[in-house]
C-alpha cells in the first residue's frame, strides 16, 4: 500500500485554486496588480499540471513539482524578510505540501 493519495484526489488542483484565489484577494485588498498576476498564473499551472498528472501523464507531476519549488522558494524568502506568515508563508506552506506529493507520485509513477 502507497500512502500517497490516490490519483483523481486533485490536491494540486485545491493548492492551485487558493494561490489564484490568494492572488485576486491581494489585487482586491491592496490593488496589487503582481499578486493578481502571480497568482493567477501559478494557480492556473498549478491545476493544469494536475489535470495532466490525474491523466496519466507523469510531466505533470514533475511541471507542478517545478513549480511548487519555485513559489517554496521565491515565497519562502518573502516570509522570512517580512517576518510574516500571511500571505508568503501560506503561499509556500501550501506550495511545499503540493511539491513534495508531486515529486514523490512522479517518483511511485517511475517504478
Amino acid at each position: 500500500g502507497s500512502f500517497l493519495p490516490p490519483p483523481g484526489t486533485m490536491i494540486t488542483s485545491v493548492v492551485g485554486a487558493a494561490i489564484g484565489l490568494g492572488g485576486f484577494i491581494g489585487f482586491a485588498k491592496k490593488g496589487s496588480v503582481p499578486s493578481l498576476v502571480a497568482g493567477g498564473l501559478s494557480g492556473a499551472a498549478l491545476i493544469y499540471f494536475d489535470y495532466m498528472a490525474t491523466h496519466g501523464n507523469v510531466l505533470g507531476n514533475d511541471l507542478a513539482a517545478a513549480t511548487s519549488l519555485l513559489l517554496v522558494v521565491g515565497m519562502g524568502r518573502r516570509a522570512a524578510r517580512s517576518g510574516k506568515f500571511m500571505p508568503a508563508g501560506m503561499v509556500a506552506s501550501l506550495a511545499a505540501v503540493s511539491g513534495v506529493l508531486n515529486l514523490l507520485q512522479s517518483v511511485n509513477k517511475r517504478q
